[in-house]
């Protein structure tokens, strides 16, 4: 009898360690796949989004290149910005881990195009005011969507404010010259290219993360570019 009473504790206390290990091994195979999950949803290209004309902000030997296709008039642009843009910056290029550009896409219309005809004029004429004219242009979204509110005038006096010795002549003419406009399509043409929907959108090198705010996202990729 004690010999039963032993061999069935042994085949108890085999079934407990082999119950644990599928436990264990269920519990590893769900961690793995929720941590592929973050990304399953970001689409990968063959290249990059190219720079070159690009205002860029950061170390140029850096690995990895962030790039957000915004618009001046997007509500979630200047939302981004504000949130995930500072994290951004501080642990990526203000490291020199990483690169920033933005790139101008045109989904409100006249507004959208008169904010990026300023920004390139700016990035001519004045390219170490052009990140603070560029953050400017957000700060002065108004919370009403609706209105017209990016404007010449408005775009002027945000360069005015930040660069007091500022020719306005010689900005209102260079946001009319064919220069800016050719820049601006090259934007739209890399808007095309990348079959950018929504702004924002976010890409790091060729990968474009499917939720610009998921920033345990985007920080994976940007982990897996470092590698």
């Amino acid at each position: 009898m004690a010999s039963n009473s032993r061999a069935r504790k042994g085949g108890s206390r085999y079934f407990v360690i082999y119950t644990a290990i599928i436990i264990i091994v269920a519990v590893g195979l769900f961690v793995i796949n929720q941590q592929s999950g973050k990304n399953e949803g970001n689409k990968s290209f063959e290249s990059a989004p190219s720079t070159v004309a690009q205002p860029v902000m950061g170390e140029a030997e850096a690995k990895v290149s962030i790039v957000e296709f915004g618009d001046y008039k997007c509500p979630s642009c200047k939302t981004w910005g504000e949130t995930v843009w500072p994290l951004l910056k501080a642990e990526y290029v203000d490291s020199g881990l990483a690169t920033f550009s933005y790139i101008n896409t045109l989904f409100h219309g006249e507004e959208s195009r008169i904010g990026a005809l300023a920004s390139e004029a700016v990035l001519k004429l004045y390219p170490d005011q052009f990140w603070d004219f560029h953050k400017a242009l957000f700060d002065a979204q108004p919370t009403g969507h609706d209105g017209a509110w990016l404007t010449e005038e408005l775009v002027l006096e945000t360069a005015k404010a930040l660069v007091p010795e500022l020719d306005e002549a010689q900005l209102k003419e260079t946001m009319a010259a064919e220069e800016a406009s050719s820049l601006v399509n090259l934007d739209t043409t890399l808007v095309n290219q990348f079959n950018v929907r929504f702004t924002p959108t976010i890409m790091i090198n060729d990968v474009q993360i499917e939720n610009p705010f998921d920033l345990e996202s985007i920080r994976a990729a940007i982990a897996q570019e470092l590698e």
